[in-house]
């Protein structure tokens, strides 16, 4: 293909475009994609080295858009997968860390100790309560005690808890308690 062959091809294209445009919208979905398309299809036929001999220029200038088109998706879907992957590498882990999962265990290995050392009715209570969501009413049927005793032991159960562990209790019932003045 001669130098004279290529100006010709890009002729072609200018001649053409609108036509060129509306294929390749059709074929590729997107009129942006068909113009950019177009656009390195002219830029290429700047820069690329003639060869051989060109038997249908308008279906040869179609043709290397559409090859241009699929390059750049592949090459856009290469980016996207490596996109997803760095999005996934920076990911914070929301796995504890070691230092946190020993301070867990420890915690954990604490509440054991404290429940072991509650009466069996208080841990009981305790438990029921706080682990199987049973309601006090419940609690102080089963027991064939009042709810008011029941309310007594857990706050006594949860005193003790958190005492052991260092932290406050954290009320679900009953009224705020007074600031000190």
């Amino acid at each position: 293909m001669t130098d004279s062959s290529w100006i010709g091809l890009r002729q072609l294209l200018v001649d053409r475009y609108d036509d060129y445009r509306r294929r390749l919208t059709r074929r590729l979905g997107s009129a942006e994609l068909a113009r950019e398309t177009l656009h390195e299809t002219w830029l290429h036929l700047h820069k690329a080295e003639p060869t051989g001999a060109i038997v249908s220029p308008p279906s040869y200038l179609l043709r290397m858009a559409f090859n241009i088109a699929t390059d750049r998706g592949r090459q856009q879907s290469r980016l996207a997968r490596r996109a997803e992957v760095m999005a996934v590498l920076e990911m914070a882990d929301e796995a504890p860390s070691p230092e946190r999962e020993l301070v867990s265990r420890q915690e954990v290995a604490e509440l054991e100790q404290a429940l072991q050392e509650l009466t069996p009715r208080r841990r009981m209570i305790l438990l029921a309560s706080r682990v199987e969501g049973v309601t006090l009413q419940e609690i102080a049927r089963r027991l064939g005690v009042s709810q008011r005793l029941v309310e007594l032991e857990l706050k006594h159960a949860l005193d003790h808890c958190a005492q052991r562990l260092q932290r406050q209790v954290v009320k679900r019932f009953g009224p705020k308690p007074r600031e000190a003045s």
